[in-house]
């Protein structure tokens, strides 16, 4: 008994202090209460007794206490406090003839005039005479409180307003008129056609500041009235610069419609300009398409657009940037859209918000044309201070730019990016790289690899974005990846995403007869598990189990019973209906009917493999740098562009004046006066050496004629002053006969290079027109020659000579060159009228850029007649950066002649297109170069073989086992085939069974290493190391087929 007493005091003591903890937490909650309302109360009060002390200074005699109070009320409305209840008293002193309460007061007005609307028309008439005041900030003042009173019963009023305030003699009331007229259009659109002669006569000002005003009500009224800018298109063109920043904004929004609609497409294709022509055409055929097809000139108007708004990209203004932007976008050839590229990269540097829209912008821009933002890949590198929906954006964009040649520097950088802790973005890294290994087949292998070995890290989140992506990719190749499933499988227990859990289900059911022993235990251990998995994981448990049903139904038969009698009583009344659909359909009985027979091609029909795209593929259908870009959705009041004319409007409506001459040919003539300056000083000095050496040449026997005559005439001065006339005669019969010479034969470019003596060097001198001709000609270079004996003084001369650097890359050294060589077509004597082209790779550096792959074309004359002016003209891309031929000024008959070109393939093996041209004909051509062709051979020794081969590996390093034919199992015969495939030196080994070989890239100059380790019956391990992975899959797929051909 005691001890129960002491027990009940214990729990008595323990609810006292329960009660006094709870009634002190009430005491304090009423004191805090208490306190508040007395705050509010006090708070209240003074801004009562603060308004009336304001009211007080408004109704003083005083003009000083007036002013003091309403600069009081200003600041309370830049706070965001409510002032309506002081309308009456400020109100009262819109008549004051201070200027500065005046401005306050119209300041205070426009905030509550609409919120009180019966007491501002009381003050109707005062506005009215405001409208006529000398002032011109009280002359807009009044007219922007009387539109800002939104009652439809002054609209006559205000429309008399607008209409005088438009020819008002201050630009800046006449800018306010202009925002008044899209106020007046909201409250009564009936006004319509009145306003737009407004904004007609306003479009004819020649103001700055009105300009973008205007403009803005032009967008709001009448948006489709095209002819009332026609006549104002070249002001505001020429305006453009000078008006502010959110008038450009505008402006150029508006001129972008309007060019759209008046000027036809600059990004025609060369065949719709007439270049190319079916074989069998008559001569009024011929002509009919000549007249149809004239190549592309673009207006003037059009060319006054693009050149006035390109100033505008070294605007502060991010927004004005933006609409230069889309406007080169959306308007410009394609070749001059990169102009852009800079500035936007450079708004990149702004704030969070800028920076998301600008990105957007680049992720759309991006996907049509990589080229443009290819060189500033760096830029899109994420940062570790950048928010997730910016690193998202820039992973974007760095999967749009991944090509054959940078998509090893990009998966190196996703590595980095997969180890992230922020999860999200982490997970958009995977399927990024999903995205890269679909785009480029090259490296799908690689990403595959990659993925597989992400499976084991510690992170769900990664682990099973991983699994999903491992998913879609397996779908395009699955017969070479049943070793991945069956490693998925293993690691099947210890992934716990749903997501990740029902993609490995569904692959083990789509691949099940590929697995046939893994398969079935899946399903068993899902038997065990089905009722505590989600959702998803149980519809593809029951898809595993009807598929492996179909296939092997002695071993899984029970275990599919037991799954679908589980589903038949899910609470989810997906997975229910799912189980009786396959019920019936897997399980013959008397109901199921004739459905039961096709169970197999419904439930194990091939599926497509899905399709990875960009997010932002679609949504170029809106205009750049609007809200329904940004959101992918149409938003309310977005005006689309419209398509390009297809015969361009008459230009005289906008009454365009004779253009200028453009500036760029001027500056271009200038550059090329600049070269040529620059070039004779080099010729001067290699003269001053030619001096020094003594050494001297006899171009002609009719120069050293004159030579010796003129040293007769020194020697003879007696004879020379007798017999001036006879001398006279002499030289003009021997100008005679220079040209009669000249005449009867013009040598051939065979000729020409055939008759440079063995110690003579060409030199190309590039971007130097002709020395006497100021017009332009297609060719930009000039061929001389220089003595063998004279190169090195010349080159060290230039080297210490204090001549600007271009200068001294003037002079490039081109000599013969010999090895191995498989020639391939280049244009065939049908298709090139006559005209034969091939072309082969001599193996050798490139004496006009280091980075270029040497190329030596063999032009031959098939036809009866003589070709003229041979040469390269345009180029696709036009960023294509080829070193080309001098121009042969003449092939006879039958002739043939050998030149050289450099090409900078960037390491790609992607073809690059040109012309060849005649004086008469274009052919289209194109240079395609093998893997092998774009590497030049590296000598090092083992160990350092060894070592740099350590420093490749991982996604660097690509391998394969190789079935050789019997006669290439010698040192010799591999050697020979290694080397026939590319261009790579032979690297020592110490061991018998290790073939090594080094080269490295002639673009990037990047490492590549081949490996071949020689196993038993004829079999070998080849591997390659180097960061262009897409080089080494190619490259290992051409070592092979060589290795095993006999």
């Amino acid at each position: 008994n005691m001890q129960l007493s002491q027990t009940t005091l214990d729990r008595n003591d323990e609810m006292c202090q329960t009660l006094v903890s709870l009634i002190w937490c009430y005491v304090a909650f009423l004191t805090s209460l208490q306190i508040k309302i007395k705050f509010h109360v006090i708070n209240s009060k003074s801004s009562v007794l603060r308004n009336d002390d304001l009211k007080e200074m408004l109704e003083s005699s005083k003009e000083s206490l007036k002013l003091e109070a309403m600069k009081r009320i200003v600041g309370l409305i830049a706070k965001g406090k409510n002032a309506s209840e002081l309308f009456p008293a400020v109100v009262k002193n819109v008549a004051s003839k201070n200027i500065e309460l005046k401005k306050l007061v119209y300041v205070y007005l426009v905030r509550y005039a609409e919120e009180q609307q019966d007491l501002a028309l009381l003050s109707i008439s005062t506005f009215q005479r405001a409208l006529k005041d000398p002032n011109q900030f009280i002359r807009a003042s009044a007219l922007r409180v009387l539109s800002s009173i939104r009652v439809p019963i002054i609209v006559p009023i205000m429309m008399l307003a607008i209409k005088e305030a438009a020819a008002d003699l201050s630009p800046y009331v006449r800018k306010t008129s202009a925002h008044a007229i899209q106020k007046l259009y909201s409250l009564d659109p009936e006004q319509k056609e009145q306003l737009i002669e407004v904004i007609e006569k306003l479009l004819k000002d020649k103001s700055t500041l009105v300009a973008g005003s205007v403009v803005m009500a032009f967008e709001e009224v009448c948006p489709d009235r095209i002819d009332l800018i026609h006549k104002n298109y070249r002001k505001l063109c020429n305006l453009l610069v000078d008006v502010e920043e959110w008038g450009q904004v505008v402006i150029i929004s508006m001129l972008t419609r309007y060019a759209r609609t008046q000027f036809i497409s600059p990004w025609k294709e060369p065949d719709s300009l007439g270049l190319t022509k079916t074989f069998y055409e008559s001569d009024s055929e011929e002509k009919k398409d000549q007249t149809e097809n004239k190549p592309y000139i673009m207006d003037p108007d059009h060319r006054l657009l693009l050149r006035n708004t390109k100033p505008l990209l070294q605007s502060r203004n991010t927004a004005v940037v933006m609409s230069v932007a889309q406007l080169y976008w959306h308007l410009a050839p394609k070749h001059e859209v990169s102009i852009v590229t800079k500035s936007l990269v450079r708004l990149l540097r702004s704030h969070r918000e800028v920076q998301y829209i600008v990105l957007q912008n680049i992720a759309t821009m991006s996907i049509q044309r990589k080229g443009m933002f290819e060189p500033f890949m760096k830029s899109f590198y994420v940062r570790s201070t950048d928010a997730t929906h910016i690193k998202t954006l820039k992973l974007e964009i760095l999967t749009n730019l991944a090509n054959e040649a940078n998509i090893s520097t990009i998966l190196r950088e996703f590595q980095t990016y997969v180890k992230s802790q922020d999860k999200a973005f982490a997970a958009a890294t995977i399927q990024a790289i999903g995205r890269c290994a679909t785009n480029i087949s090259e490296v799908t292998d690689t990403c595959l690899n990659g993925l597989v070995l992400l499976l084991s890290n510690r992170d769900e989140t990664v682990v099973a974005e991983s699994v999903v992506v491992i998913k879609k990719l397996l779908q395009t190749q699955p017969t070479q990846h049943s070793e991945i499933i069956k490693h998925m499988a293993k690691l099947f227990d210890n992934i716990t995403v749903p997501m990740a859990r029902a993609s490995i289900l569904w692959l083990m059911g789509e691949y099940c007869e590929r697995v046939p022993k893994i398969a079935p235990d899946v399903l068993r251990k899902m038997a065990k598990t089905f009722t505590a998995e989600e959702d998803i994981v149980k519809l593809q448990t029951v898809n595993l189990a009807a598929k492996l049903y179909l296939i092997n139904s002695k071993q899984t038969k029970l275990l599919t019973q037991y799954i679908l009698n589980l589903g038949k009583y899910d609470q989810n009344y997906d997975i229910r209906d799912r189980t009786r659909f396959i019920r019936q359909l897997i399980v013959p009985n008397e109901k199921s009917g004739a459905l039961n027979k096709y169970a197999r091609r419904i439930l194990l029909a091939p599926k497509p493999a899905p399709v990875l795209e960009s997010s932002f593929k679609d949504r170029d259908r809106y205009q750049l740098g609007t809200l329904s870009h940004s959101l992918n959705i149409k938003a309310s009041g977005y005006q689309e562009l419209c398509d390009w004319p297809a015969v361009a409007p008459d230009q005289s409506v906008r009454n365009v004046e004779v253009i200028d001459p453009v500036r760029s040919h001027i500056a271009a003539l200038d550059e090329r006066n600049l070269c040529k300056q620059e070039f004779f000083s080099v010729l001067n000095m290699y003269m001053n050496v030619c001096s020094e050496s003594g050494s001297e040449s006899e171009d002609s026997s009719e120069d050293s004629e004159e030579t010796s005559s003129d040293s007769g005439k020194s020697s003879s001065g007696s004879e020379e002053s007798s017999s001036e006339s006879e001398s006279e005669q002499k030289k003009k019969k021997k100008k005679m006969k220079k040209m009669a010479l000249q005449k009867k034969s013009k040598p051939t470019a065979a000729d020409r290079y055939s008759e440079i003596p063995p110690p003579f060097l060409v030199v190309s001198c590039p971007h130097i027109g002709p020395l006497r001709d100021a017009s332009p000609r297609s060719d930009n270079q000039r061929v001389y020659f220089i003595s063998t004996q004279l190169l090195q003084k010349i080159k060290s001369r230039l080297i210490k000579s204090t001549l600007p650097s271009r200068v001294s890359c003037l002079v490039q050294v081109t000599t013969p060159s010999f090895g191995p060589v498989k020639t391939y077509e280049l244009l065939h004597h049908m298709t090139g009228k006559g005209l034969s082209a091939k072309y082969h790779f001599p193996r050798q550096p490139c004496l006009y850029q280091p980075s270029m792959v040497a190329v030596q074309v063999i032009l031959t004359n098939s036809s009866d007649h003589s070709l003229e002016e041979i040469h390269i003209g345009d180029r696709n891309p036009a960023s294509l950066n080829i070193h080309c031929f001098n121009t042969i000024e003449r092939l006879e008959p039958e002739a043939s002649v050998t030149v050289s070109m450099g090409v900078d393939f960037s390491d790609s093996t992607q073809a690059a297109n040109f012309q060849l041209c005649t004086n008469t004909d274009q052919f289209s051509v194109s240079i395609q170069p093998a893997v092998g062709e774009l590497l030049m051979p590296s000598t090092m020794a083992e160990q350092d073989f060894i070592k740099e081969q350590g420093k490749l590996q991982g996604m660097n390093e690509t391998s394969q086992t190789v079935t050789m034919a019997t006669a290439n199992t010698s040192s010799q015969a591999i050697s020979k085939q290694v080397l026939s495939v590319a261009n790579v030196g032979v690297v020592s080994s110490s061991q018998s069974n290790f073939h090594r070989f080094a080269g490295r890239t002639v673009s990037s100059g990047a490492l590549v290493l081949v490996t071949l380790e020689m196993k038993e019956s004829s079999s070998a391990q080849l591997t390659i190391n180097t960061e262009k992975s897409v080089m080494a899959s190619m490259l290992l797929r051409d070592l092979k087929q060589a290795l095993a051909q006999v």
